[in-house]
């Protein structure tokens, strides 16, 4: 099975592929995962008290009032009513009350802190307190497209369905996955099932059909291509992309420095500037213009064919048109990035010492960096003195974490088969967005070692991770959201690394796209694992792997109490 993500850019092309069925509907009964609230919550009123707490103190701070004992009252009385149903509580409640007192712990804070240098508006606000989801398996009744009858040629049959995601099982021992093939799990939201013929299917997420507010945004995109059962098919699992109008060949290097610089120009807020929004544009017209001359020098290889090669032959050479463009593309780009950084031209900037168009590796998946840090080591390092990067452990095991050799975000734990729980707000990250990526805290380095969380990890160097081009943050906790469909806030979002260096509040949050690579480059300077046990429970294991060094140090240096 292959995973991958389609930008939205790309989704019409996908989407040109395909035969859709979605009028022509049959019911069918399937045993699935449904989501919702756990008994105990509800018996408890347990999100009602948190939530009731998190309008107090929003009300007050609007209106620009101290916040009276009233509602410190009410707090009180939800971190009591929580902790009384964390006694005994299962695994699944568990995680329950831990998401809420996370929660109050914002609350208790925000209520005590008051609005500090934020305005309302822009960071002051408590996000809306959404209740804690557990997922469990029922029998339900389904109405689901059927196929399309009559596919135009070249098309694949498609049919829409609710959304799901592949349910795999992960070896807490050695970190590796697996799936059966068959068992998946319920998401909110649509996807599309696709038959590619021979055996071959698809499974994608569009954009369009799953709205913020109404679906799992942090799924849209998504995409997954099955073979037939059995091995030796890794080759032609990249070569079937073709069917579906995506790029099926190995990356180039001209295609890795452009997802470098478009990258880099979302990373440094360079869409606006009128030289790369024309840029943008020329490069589309360019692409335009290599089709028409392919199909000018490619005509007379049409002659004869039926409706349904020619259909095939112009998706071909569509697609090679977007390949042979690409470095012109590229050049016309990198001069105007170039320029609207501060530099002569592209050339200069290509040549200057931060410029660095190769991805880099972390865990199962590459990332590009970004030159206005790799470029100004040295005044990164004065903004960040005496500042560190810090993830604290929601759940779950340490051990079992490096075994996988990755941070994970909730939607690659998903795939790995990694157990809910492991994060403080898995289901409402869906659908804020930040199911993507991995949450990380801005601290003063001294205070970075405080366990009294459980377990952290801690890198004193932000750099190792701050040089990506995938990250954004909050001054303040906003579940990493990335609309505002559910009553979340994106204000005050930033990409800049110099001005997440001035983070003050303690439930500030910076997301770093897909996960972390704990055991290569990105590897942490400080694990911190709250307990002796744990501590000589996780250096047995990197002794019994052979693992001597995180991040260029001796473990015993790294991995603490």
């Amino acid at each position: 099975m292959l995973l991958a993500h389609v930008n939205e850019e790309a989704e019409e092309k996908l989407l040109d592929a395909l035969a859709l069925s979605e009028e022509k509907l049959v019911p069918v009964q399937v045993t699935k995962e449904v989501t919702g609230r756990l008994e105990l919550d509800e018996k408890a009123s347990l999100h009602e008290l948190v939530a009731q707490a998190a309008k107090s103190v929003n009300h007050k701070l609007k209106n620009g009032m101290d916040v009276p004992q009233s509602t410190h009252d009410k707090i009180t009385a939800a971190v009591k009513a929580v902790a009384t149903a964390a006694q005994g509580a299962t695994a699944d409640e568990a995680a329950m009350t831990r998401y809420y007192l996370e929660q109050l712990e914002t609350i208790a804070e925000k209520a005590k802190s008051g609005l500090g240098d934020q305005t309302y508006a822009d960071g002051g606000k408590i996000p809306m307190v959404t209740p804690y989801l557990h997922t469990g398996i029922a029998t339900v009744t389904e109405m689901v497209p059927a196929p399309a009858d009559n596919p135009e040629p070249g098309q694949l049959s498609a049919k829409l369905r609710n959304a799901s995601r592949i349910k795999a099982s992960l070896d807490p021992a050695t970190g590796e996955a697996s799936w059966n093939g068959t068992s998946r799990a319920q998401a909110t939201g649509k996807e599309y099932l696709i038959d590619m013929g021979d055996g071959w299917s698809a499974v994608y997420r569009p954009y369009g059909l799953n709205q913020p507010g109404k679906a799992e945004f942090s799924m849209r995109g998504q995409l997954e291509v099955h073979a037939p059962a059995g091995a030796g098919h890794g080759p032609e699992l990249v070569s079937r992309l073709e069917q579906l109008h995506l790029a099926n060949k190995p990356m180039t290097a001209s295609e890795g420095e452009w997802t470098y610089l478009a990258n880099n120009i979302k990373a440094q807020g360079l869409a606006s500037n009128p030289q790369v929004k024309e840029a943008m544009d020329v490069a589309r017209g360019l692409e335009d213009l290599q089709v028409q001359e392919l199909f000018h020098a490619h005509a007379h290889e049409a002659v004869g064919m039926d409706e349904a090669g020619l259909s095939a032959f112009a998706k071909k050479l569509q697609l090679q048109a977007a390949h042979d463009v690409l470095p012109k593309r590229v050049a016309v780009v990198r001069d105007a990035v170039g320029q609207a950084a501060g530099f002569a031209d592209g050339a200069a900037l290509s040549a200057s010492p931060g410029y660095q168009p190769t991805p880099a590796k972390s865990g199962g998946w590459l990332t590009w960096s970004r030159f206005d840090v790799t470029g100004n080591p040295e005044a990164f390092a004065s903004a960040w003195q005496g500042r560190s990067l810090v993830h604290g452990m929601g759940g779950g095991d340490v051990t079992t974490l490096f075994a996988t050799g990755v941070l994970a975000s909730t939607e690659r734990r998903a795939v790995m088969g990694t157990s809910k729980g492991v994060g403080m707000s898995e289901s409402q990250d869906k659908f804020s967005g930040g199911a993507n990526s991995v949450f990380l805290r801005v601290k003063d380095t001294l205070e970075a070692g405080y366990s009294g969380h459980g377990v952290r990890l801690v890198w004193d160097d932000p750099a190792v991770l701050m040089k990506r081009s995938d990250y954004y943050a909050y001054n303040g906790d906003h579940f990493g959201a990335l609309h505002t469909a559910n009553g979340k806030s994106t204000s005050g979002q930033t990409s800049d690394p110099m001005k997440i260096a001035t983070f003050s509040s303690g439930s500030n949050e910076v997301m770093f796209r897909d996960g972390i690579d704990l055991l290569g480059s990105e590897a942490p300077s400080r694990v911190l694992c709250g307990s002796a046990d744990d501590r000589d429970k996780l250096l047995t294991f990197f002794a019994d792997k052979k693992i001597t060094h995180l991040g260029g140090k001796p473990v015993t240096d790294v991995v603490d109490i």
